[in-house]
């Protein structure tokens, strides 16, 4: 089984777009949440999003029609152009059918639904492209990456909500470690959404103001848009081009609740079990974690559980680990919010600094662990762990470690 590691980072938030801009904007707590402004939100209770602003396609989509294609296509090939770019890719010394792409999404193509939408409403069918077929299926994100750049290998799109972009980075992960693959580029995306806007304004979970995670009076998540990609290859074929490696993928845990359909499992048991397997997986133990990037969405019940679930994993050592969500600042980006955060964990394992929590105010006696509300934070970190949790009970934990060579 070969070893794993990360040569290169793309993101796409609306906090900043590419790996350093980014990470400058986490580390200050820069605030990406705004009023919504791609769609008309008068008859909701609630208006605020993280969209991306000023990103242009075809600054990224070079040998595509970025018109051909939807929105949540065009940002995930910005980020693999990004990650690609950052790896200090040499196209000579890959094999294009060795190298694949696996990408995670929670509503895939929604926007061109909602145009198929409109049109039907509007009693407007020829407003409907004849290319609308070949644009709306979530599988295409994937296909339109390899596209771009020409990768003939493995090529899949995982559609496992919040927490798909964990899930795509474990299967790259796979496929590298038993040598189905040379190099995989995987990540995450999704775009700004009506229909899933909507599907949380009607769950009463969309914070009218700000999203607080772990805070006593959050109020609820916020969505956004955006997505990651990382690139991953064997430690032995990264040290012969001399790339520079940022973190080791150490090994995951992918569980199910298999209680509700929205809610978590009220103890967490789902949540623990995906962290106990990445531990497992990793052959770390409890005490060897320097840092948790949390799910944290800012909802009453989520925070909660999240909490109870890190507790009953790490027991009393719990509170000695930092902990912290970056959907505080970008909001939560569905399916590429887990990359998002696996690339944050690559960062910080990378620079030893602490992302923080923004908006946090008030303890809340049942989340009482070390959010990192006060700002960054250096301090040495030898494994991060990355924590998703979705609809469906989908949980997947990620485990990022310093290489050591």
């Amino acid at each position: 089984m070969r070893r794993v590691v990360v040569t290169g980072i793309g993101v796409v938030t609306p906090i900043g777009i590419g790996r350093e801009r980014f990470w400058n904007q986490v580390l200050n707590c820069a605030n990406g949440i705004g009023e919504v402004t791609s769609f008309d939100t008068a008859n909701y209770k609630v208006h605020r999003g993280g969209e991306l602003r000023g990103f242009h396609a075809h600054e990224h989509v070079l040998r595509q029609n970025a018109n051909e294609m939807g929105r949540t296509s065009q940002l995930a090939i910005a980020a693999a152009r990004l990650a690609v770019r950052d790896a200090d890719w040499n196209a000579q010394l890959h094999r294009p059918e060795r190298t694949g792409v696996c990408m995670g999404t929670t509503s895939g193509e929604a926007p061109v639904v909602e145009i198929f939408d409109e049109s039907l409403v509007e009693g407007s069918p020829e407003r409907i492209d004849p290319r609308f077929i070949n644009t709306y299926p979530c599988h295409t994100i994937a296909v339109h990456i390899a596209r771009e750049f020409g990768f003939g290998g493995v090529n899949m799109v995982i559609p496992a909500a919040c927490a798909a972009g964990n899930y795509a980075i474990a299967h790259a992960y796979d496929m590298l470690r038993t040598q189905r693959a040379d190099v995989m580029l995987a990540g995450g995306a999704d775009a700004f959404s009506r229909i899933t806007y909507t599907g949380f304004a009607r769950l009463g979970a969309i914070s009218p103001d700000l999203c607080r995670p772990f805070d006593r009076n959050r109020r609820g998540m916020i969505p956004g848009e955006g997505a990651a990609v990382l690139v991953l290859e064997p430690l032995d074929r990264a040290i012969q081009r001399r790339a520079h490696i940022y973190a080791e993928v150490a090994g995951y845990g992918l569980s199910c609740d298999a209680h509700h359909m929205t809610a978590a499992h009220p103890e967490g048991e789902g949540a623990a079990r995906a962290m106990t397997q990445a531990l497992r997986t990793s052959r770390l133990n409890y005490d060897d974690v320097s840092y948790i990037s949390a799910h944290g969405t800012g909802t009453k019940l989520s925070d909660r559980i999240e909490t109870k679930a890190v507790k009953q994993v790490f027991n009393g050592a719990a509170y000695k680990i930092p902990m912290s969500s970056i959907k505080s600042m970008i909001g939560h980006t569905m399916g590429a919010a887990s990359a998002i955060e696996a690339a944050v964990c690559a960062l910080a394992v990378d620079q030893d600094r602490v992302p923080p929590t923004a908006n946090w105010e008030t303890r809340d006696p049942e989340c009482d662990l070390d959010y990192v509300t006060t700002g960054a934070r250096e301090q040495l970190i030898t494994v991060a762990m990355s924590n998703a949790y979705a609809f469906g009970g989908n949980n997947a934990s990620l485990v990022l470690r310093k290489c050591a060579v």
